[in-house]
């Protein structure tokens, strides 16, 4: 493989990970403050543990996010440095005010940690969460415009081939932007709340019946509910924006090659060599509706655009993979929540457990799935209508070693963060935990 092969494999390893780390990052402080909320609504002391314990972890994730974060906006200059020379100046605004984000968050974090029971009033303590949100939030929603610029560019005139006019602000509220962060922030809450039930379950399937693992994943379990359905709305917008603004990646997606009316939503299915599609599921009407919210609509195929420009059709597979595990964790919410309102005994097995416990590693397969899609389907641009991706990277012939050194520092810190997590919280169980809290507001300190 040449520089451009091993820059664009590095650069899908590098957000493979941080994406791990970036979607807890996003979405773990809103479960906290569901929790700690809970807990002094209700005066629960198994929600305020939740919501102590939850914190805990989400700083181990945060610090490994932090060097990932760092990683990646080292590769942007070392593997992409045309692309950074022509969009530096556009970009440079969000990726600053990411990084004044991240700090926001992280100072609340700190104080949020080390002033546990220091307040009178503890609802004081607990507005201390509200930054934390913010801060995660506004992260992703900085970051993310940097993404949806190279999606849809504006802000800018091109003269001679240099960049004139340039307007930062309108750069980064491009078009794409308000679908894709919608998109990052709600699936990223579903996707962490999927993840703490999944934990929640393992317990239970493991015998340990403790009621903080059972309200634990009833809550979890409902804000996945509110949450799935949120990213299917918002993943229906983002359909919507593809077929106006990159309507090649939507072709590329649906395997739609001709553009029709009345056109069908095609699933799954084995492409040939002359791009017949086989053994797929026609739905037909459906990618009109879905586009036009007609029937009869006309859906641009990929025969209007040069077959150089046309996005891998592997695409298609991973699109598939996004949306099949969407639809299947949002009905495996829906019926644990309607079973444990109905209290039927089903959601109790073992079964059911399982499928519980397979939720979590599920959704987060769902987010890797859609981001190869949208950057894939991006492809061959980097930035869309400017510049392709060749001749946006390096030409240096020791990418490959890079390659080898990132995987290696990947693979430390993921076993890392397994090894951390799992010792910090067996060795301090629920259990223990709890009584130290009962015995510390009796007067008797631990």
């Amino acid at each position: 493989m040449d520089s451009v092969e091993f820059s664009r494999y590095l650069t899908m390893m590098t957000l493979s990970v941080h994406v791990i780390y970036a979607t807890l990052g996003v979405g773990v402080p809103i479960l906290i403050l569901i929790a700690h909320w809970l807990g002094l609504k209700r005066n629960d002391e198994h929600y305020l543990l939740m919501a102590k314990r939850w914190a805990r972890g989400y700083v181990i994730t945060v610090a490994v996010g932090v060097v990932t974060g760092t990683a990646i906006a080292l590769q942007l200059a070392l593997l992409w440095p045309s692309f950074m020379e022509f969009a530096g100046q556009l970009i440079a605004l969000p990726l600053f005010m990411e990084t004044f984000a991240f700090f926001f968050e992280a100072i609340f974090l700190g104080i949020y940690l080390y002033t546990w029971d220091r307040f009178k009033n503890p609802f004081k303590h607990f507005m201390l969460l509200i930054p934390v949100l913010i801060g995660g939030a506004m992260s992703a929603l900085f970051i993310t415009s940097v993404n949806a610029f190279m999606n849809t560019p504006q802000g800018f005139a091109l003269v001679d081939g240099q960049l004139t006019n340039i307007q930062p602000f309108l750069a980064m509220f491009n078009p794409a932007m308000p679908t894709k962060v919608g998109h990052v922030l709600t699936s990223a809450y579903m996707t962490t709340a999927f993840v703490l039930a999944s934990i929640a379950a393992y317990h239970l399937l493991k015998g340990n019946r403790h009621e903080y693992h059972r309200k634990g994943l009833a809550l979890t379990m409902k804000v996945a509910l509110i949450f799935s359905i949120a990213t299917a709305v918002v993943g229906d917008f983002s359909g919507k924006f593809l077929a106006e603004y990159q309507p090649e990646k939507l072709a590329a997606a649906e395997w739609h090659f001709e553009t029709e009316e009345e056109a069908p939503l095609v699933l799954y299915g084995v492409l040939t060599e002359t791009n017949e599609v086989k053994y797929a599921i026609r739905i037909p009407y459906a990618l009109s509706f879905l586009v036009h919210s007609n029937f009869t609509g006309e859906v641009v195929g990929l025969d209007q655009f040069p077959e150089e420009y046309h996005p891998p059709y592997i695409v298609h597979y991973f699109f598939d993979m996004m949306i099949t595990i969407g639809i299947g964790l949002t009905a495996l919410a829906l019926f644990y929540i309607v079973a444990l309102y109905r209290n039927w005994s089903f959601i109790k097995t073992k079964l059911f457990r399982r499928l519980l416990v397979a939720s979590g590693p599920l959704a987060m397969l769902a987010i890797q799935a859609g981001w190869w899609f949208a950057e894939m389907g991006r492809q061959p641009w980097i930035m869309r209508g400017y510049m392709t991706t060749a001749e946006g990277a390096t030409d240096s012939p020791y990418v490959w070693v890079m390659f080898i050194a990132f995987a290696v520092l990947y693979l430390i810190l993921v076993v890392g963060t397994g090894v951390v997590l799992s010792r910090m919280f067996k060795n301090n169980p629920v259990e223990k935990e709890l009584e130290r809290q009962t015995d510390a507001k009796g007067g008797i300190a631990k």
